[in-house]
């Protein structure tokens, strides 16, 4: 009796267990597609106006930094500030706002649509939603207002609002500023304040600081005050990274200093820092420039060796600087080797190279760099390839 009685309950317990397994199921599938993704593909800014505004309470869109500068994006491209400015109050006004993180988001998103005063209110009206404001949304501010380009506004910033909300400044404002600076040119301007913050205000320049200041100047060929900033650096401890030397082998490609900007890009590997291909295209071509190919020659092949990563524009830049030195032998070897592995030197290089070598009379040599372009994915233009055929044959 007990068997037919265990078996009709286990019958009705599976029965009970897989209804309410499909019940659970269908309460769970989606009846339309996530808000994030209904966002993403709507194109009306009328429509994606509301339906953003509709969902201002949602989670999942609260969170999603990306639908937020998607959106602002899309409407800031259709002309359609009003409603940004719709959407981005709105945020103001719910428990989101409370959070400085939240706030740094709506100041840079007003600073992406241009709107760069309504930027600068959110800042100004933090108390009003109960947000505390620290130096996380003054660097937010100040870069919106560095969009400007108005030098005395982002002084005069600077200058009286940390006192106003006791903030203290930190490096990245130092940082904003200064690249700010330079790239109005205002290059004595961005090293004084440099000094003063670091003097009065107690932020110690970064390596950020000072390669900023660098680039500048060396772009200026105010060569002094850049190798001055760079012994500077040295002697204050701040070690230099990867960018600071490319700068600083930059600038002595330019002045032709080859050799020493080989014995740096030696004392990076010494220390850590493992050169990328700027670093390798600038001191090859530093080589070329002053008048030692065979050396550019022998970095090339000596990295390589080192196991290297050597790049299509290495390869071109090899290529080229050989072609410029009639040394066509040469080239050809690294052009062929560099469209083997599908790394094509750009077209001017290639009938350079195709030019040198049919006046030297050494047309197999230039078929076989045609062959080669013609294997070329994505191919060249049907036009350029024309042309070589034509440079062959001498037509």
């Amino acid at each position: 009796m007990l068997l037919p009685s265990l078996r009709s309950t286990r019958r009705f317990c599976n029965k009970n267990f897989y209804s309410s397994t499909s019940a659970a199921a269908a309460a769970l599938k989606p009846s339309q597609p996530p808000i994030l993704q209904i966002l993403k593909s709507e194109r009306d800014p009328h429509k994606l106006f509301h339906l953003f505004k509709s969902n201002a309470t949602n989670r999942l869109l609260i969170e999603n930094r990306f639908a937020f500068y998607d959106t602002v994006s899309r409407l800031a491209g259709a002309k359609r500030f009003d409603y940004i400015e719709q959407l981005l109050e709105q945020q103001k006004t719910l428990p989101q706002s409370r959070r400085e993180g939240f706030v740094v988001r709506i100041i840079t998103l007003y600073g992406k649509a241009g709107m760069i005063q309504h930027a600068l209110d959110t800042f100004y009206q933090m108390h009003n939603f109960k947000c505390v404001r620290t130096v996380k949304s003054f660097n937010a501010a100040l870069n919106v207002l560095v969009q400007t380009r108005n030098f005395d506004s982002a002084v005069q910033f600077i200058d009286e609002v940390p006192e106003n909300f006791n903030i203290r400044l930190d490096v990245y404002s130092v940082n904003i500023a200064i690249k700010a600076f330079c790239e109005l040119e205002k290059l004595q301007e961005a090293y004084l304040f440099m000094l003063d913050c670091e003097n009065n205000k107690g932020v110690k320049p970064d390596v950020v600081t000072y390669t900023t200041l660098m680039s500048a100047f060396y772009e200026h060929k105010r060569w002094e005050i850049g190798n001055g900033l760079w012994n500077r650096m040295v002697l204050k401890g701040c070690m230099p990274n990867l960018h600071t030397f490319n700068v600083r082998i930059q600038f002595l490609v330019t002045v032709r200093r080859a050799w020493d900007a080989n014995d740096l890009m030696s004392l990076m590997r010494r220390i850590g820092v493992t050169p990328d291909e700027i670093t390798i295209v600038l001191v090859i071509k530093g080589f070329f420039l002053a008048g030692f190919p065979d050396m550019a020659v022998m970095i090339f092949y000596g990295l390589r060796r080192k196991g290297y990563k050597i790049s299509a524009n290495i390869y071109q830049t090899m290529i080229h600087y050989l072609c410029r030195r009639d040394d066509f032998d040469q080239a050809y070897i690294m052009c062929k080797d560099s469209m083997r592995k599908n790394w094509f030197p750009n077209v001017g290089t290639v009938f350079m190279l195709l030019e040198g070598l049919k006046r030297f009379g050494k047309i197999d040599k230039a078929k076989v760099i045609v062959a080669l372009a013609e294997r070329k994915k994505p191919p060249f233009d049907s036009g350029y390839l024309a042309s070589m055929q034509s440079l062959l044959s001498g037509q």
